[in-house]
């Protein structure tokens, strides 16, 4: 992972180069105290405080950088990834309001995933001096917590399959202080995750539930739910080579579980926390699940096989039955889990499903205050006619084609206690076209959203 800690420094009033911020609104009073070299730059730059734009401006033996703000007043998340991309090594101030958030962007637009290639960039560090130093440790905690999710989606599946993902949990069960433990195998059939079991029995690479543990026991326990498909060919009913391209990123839940869950501890949040991952890879072989099966569930519900391509709602409802028998509080899961959402809502939308009008609201709010933009999606209940099944107690999908995202989120809701908060999150989990700070590959969604929610709760 990217090493951001030489990446911001507190401002001991050494030199630096100066960053401007300036609006739209106020580009023309901005533009008139410019002097007449700065104004033919800004002339032909064509810059008038647009976001994600950006100009040098001359000056008596050195020079700066204006940044536009577009039609923001103080700047938002991705304001100075525009700049930290294009600037070379060395030091620089923001002359104006500084957030956490604008310091995540800074510090994203520096992060590459390196393990297989070298940076096309190979430009030295560039130090934001920060007169705050209290943002500072948020701003990298934020950014090490989308680093990790950016690394485990854009590892391809050879070097991100099911132990993989229990040794990132374990990992970060160390650093945190807490407890990880794995059931793998054939020990899921004993200890009662069949569902588990059986979407990774066609691989050779060990299915697995993977858990940690951190908190004060006497805190309300927040249970965090993972999918952690590694690859997912569809099994009998096989992706087309398009469909099957992007598959690595199948474990995008998992990730965003597990980054959200170490930005928990991190905030030394007044909660417990449970992390549940189920990680598998849905393959093809002689023992792969068929469609037409009948399989048992963790809660005991059998669901009739409709198609082997909807796994991530099936390793999910053990999971989320594991989650539940805890008495959580609150139980969150995230998941790439339908098409359907992004058809509905694109790429940089995750849906949001929930149980409970007061969490889906909180959520919302948190999401705005933290520019970490959901949208929420109806748990439509006249719906789950159309998962029945006429052998077992459900079908894995509808036949109807209709509302694929909705289905999918109340056939989850059967696993999550009935009294029990939920708040399910389908996301893509992927930026599919390069911009400031976000380059294409995985992409951190939603869990910023969630940790302003649960400071708002807990802290």
């Amino acid at each position: 992972m990217t090493d951001f800690t030489s990446l911001l420094a507190a401002d001991k009033g050494e030199a630096a180069t100066t960053i401007e911020l300036v609006g739209k609104s106020g580009f023309e009073q901005w533009l008139t105290s410019q002097g007449e070299t700065a104004r033919a730059a800004i002339a032909a730059a064509r810059f008038n405080g647009s976001e994600d734009r950006s100009v040098f401006l001359p000056g008596n033996g050195d020079w700066r950088l204006a940044v536009g703000l577009g039609d923001s007043a103080q700047g938002h998340r991705w304001t100075l990834a525009t700049a930290a991309a294009s600037l070379p090594e060395g030091r620089y101030r923001v002359q104006g309001p500084l957030s956490a958030a604008m310091l995540h962007g800074w510090l994203m637009a520096q992060h590459h995933f390196d393990r297989y290639k070298r940076p096309d960039d190979p430009t030295g560090p560039r130090t934001l001096l920060i007169a705050n130093v209290a943002l500072i440790d948020e701003a990298l905690d934020e950014a090490r917590a989308a680093a990790s999710v950016r690394d485990l989606v854009d590892t391809p599946a050879e070097g991100m399959g099911p132990a993989e993902v229990e040794q990132a949990v374990r990992s970060v069960a160390a650093e945190i202080g807490g407890r990880a433990d794995a059931v793998v195998g054939e020990a899921l059939l004993d200890q009662g995750f069949p569902m588990v079991h059986a979407v990774g029995r066609a691989s050779s690479r060990r299915p697995r539930i993977v858990t940690l543990e951190w908190g004060n026991p006497a805190h309300p326990l927040v249970a965090i739910v993972g999918k952690g498909i590694t690859f997912d060919t569809g099994g009998l009913d096989l992706k087309t080579a398009t469909g099957m391209a992007l598959m690595k990123k199948d474990m995008g839940g998992a990730a965003h579980a597990l980054a959200l869950a170490r930005l928990v501890a991190r905030a030394r949040l007044n909660l417990r926390l449970k992390l549940v991952i189920a990680t598998a890879d849905n393959a093809v072989s002689g023992n792969a699940i068929r469609p037409g099966d009948v399989i048992a569930t963790r809660k005991g519900l059998t669901v009739e096989i409709g198609n082997t391509d909807a796994e991530g709602r099936l390793v999910l409802s053990d999971a989320l039955t594991l989650a539940g028998e805890a008495n959580p509080a609150l139980v969150l899961d995230f998941a790439t889990l339908t098409g359907a959402a992004r058809v509905a809502l694109g790429p940089d939308l995750p849906a949001l499903f929930s149980n409970d009008d007061t969490l889906a609201a909180q959520l919302l709010a948190a999401a705005e205050q933290a520019e970490d933009p959901l949208w929420r999606l109806p748990l439509w209940q006249p719906y789950t006619r159309l998962f029945r099944s006429t052998i077992a107690d459900l079908n894995n999908v509808s036949d109807s084609g209709f509302a694929g995202a909705s289905i999918a989120a109340l056939f989850l809701q059967r696993f999550v206690p009935e009294h029990t908060p939920w708040a399910h999150f389908d996301l893509y989990a992927w930026n599919p076209t390069a911009r400031p700070g976000r380059p294409k590959g995985g992409a951190a969604m939603a869990i910023y959203a969630c940790l302003a929610m649960l400071k708002q709760r807990f802290a």
